[in-house]
């Protein structure tokens, strides 16, 4: 087997190969035929020179606690019928931590099919993006405040949207910063089928973005893809226009993002789980991993760990992590360690997923005799969340 980075000679096979796994019948986008400045493509070969396997390398930053952190977030692993079980998973995703690691990332996410595969290459499962339904005339409607504008947005409003995003997540954990090549390119115009915007004079303080959907009757749904704001007064408002569409769109979908100011005025103990998509975590550089995010300004302390990576062996060794004053480093140092941490228990603990005694439960962290507590100091800073499916 031979793995490589795929030429735009190889595209058509690796699209036929994804219509194949992934069961797609659309007609083939024009983006699929060339080479996409921001992802670097994947793809193993077997010995006939036949293409049996695929995976992207999405070049994306994510915010942690407001710095951005360069990932490599995974997308569209396909392996052929005919070599499944064979490594060819295995041996591309080595081959991506490599050429990630090289071209400066620190961690990485994806959304699998399958766990298992990812968890035999060190990735872990950290949290899940959840889709859910609420009855649109269970949403309450307050009296418009006099002081804010809802206005219909233009694509020329987009800038002031992606500053409001912005100001919504960059001071959380994991998610994507919509910056960089990837983003840069899009040129779509207005995403879904409309934009409303809050506005407090000339600040943007609050949008949503939706799809209308089809039909008016009882299984009429209305789709919002992102609903954010900045103040209680600004969600309220957003929330009051959703809510006006009860008598045509009964069901209301949208990802609530945990403890934000829309999802404070909505009655998610009445939201029935639409979608459920599990994401997985992975540090690729575990040295930058560390020292490339905010730290809690309030948190200090230094702790050492023998750690386990076998994709990626610059990760393996013993480090001691030290946090001080909203930084934290990982230096190499001599000789072994009493906690012994598997690269997936990184993953958790690094993701705010779990704390080191239910990560010791689960066979990822290995204390000799000394209580794994102390490395609760690799997940100060809260958990991390996703908005966005790639």
């Amino acid at each position: 087997m031979h793995v490589r980075e795929l030429t735009a000679d190889d595209l058509d096979a690796a699209w036929d190969l994804g219509r194949f796994a992934f069961g797609n019948t659309s007609e083939r986008a024009a983006s699929t035929r060339i080479v996409v400045p921001g992802m670097t493509r994947w793809g193993a070969f077997d010995d006939t020179g036949r293409l049996v396997g695929k995976a992207v390398d999405l070049h994306h930053d994510q915010w942690w606690s407001g710095r951005a952190v360069p990932a490599a977030d995974v997308a569209g692993v396909a392996v052929a019928p005919e070599a499944r079980g064979r490594g060819v998973a295995r041996a591309m995703l080595t081959a991506l931590l490599r050429g990630a690691h090289e071209r400066g990332a620190a961690v990485s996410a994806l959304y699998p099919t399958v766990a298992a595969p990812y968890r035999a290459c060190g990735w872990e499962a950290a949290g899940v993006l959840r889709t859910v339904d609420l009855a649109t005339a269970t949403l309450p409607r307050h009296r418009p405040a006099s002081h804010l504008t809802v206005r219909a947005g233009t694509p020329a409003d987009l800038p002031a949207v992606a500053a409001l995003y912005e100001r919504v997540t960059r001071h959380r954990n994991g998610l994507l910063t919509r910056r960089g090549e990837l983003f840069d390119a899009d040129d779509r115009g207005l995403p879904g089928d409309g934009l409303t915007l809050v506005e407090k004079g000339d600040d943007l303080v609050g949008y949503a973005t939706w799809q209308r959907g089809s039909g008016y009757g009882a299984d009429s749904v209305l789709t919002v893809d992102e609903a954010l704001a900045v103040t209680a007064e600004a969600a309220r408002e957003l929330v009051g226009v959703l809510a006006s569409w009860a008598s045509v769109a009964p069901t209301l979908r949208l990802c609530p993002l945990d403890g934000d100011a829309v999802s404070a005025c909505l009655p998610l103990e009445s939201a029935r789980e639409h979608e459920r998509d599990l994401w997985m975590h992975r540090p690729v550089d575990v040295a930058r991993a560390v020292s490339a995010r905010g730290w809690p300004t309030h948190v200090r302390g230094v702790v050492d760990f023998r750690l386990t990576d076998p994709l990626a062996e610059w990760n393996t060794g013993t480090w001691r992590l030290a946090v001080a004053d909203g930084a934290a480093e990982l230096t190499r140092v001599d000789g072994e360690a009493d906690l012994r941490l598997d690269v997936r228990g990184f993953a958790l603990l690094y993701a705010g997923a779990a704390g080191a005694r239910s990560v010791a439960q689960a066979g990822l962290l290995h204390a000799a005799g000394v209580a794994p507590d102390a490395l609760d100091l690799l997940g100060a800073g809260g958990p991390a969340q996703v908005l966005d499916y790639f």
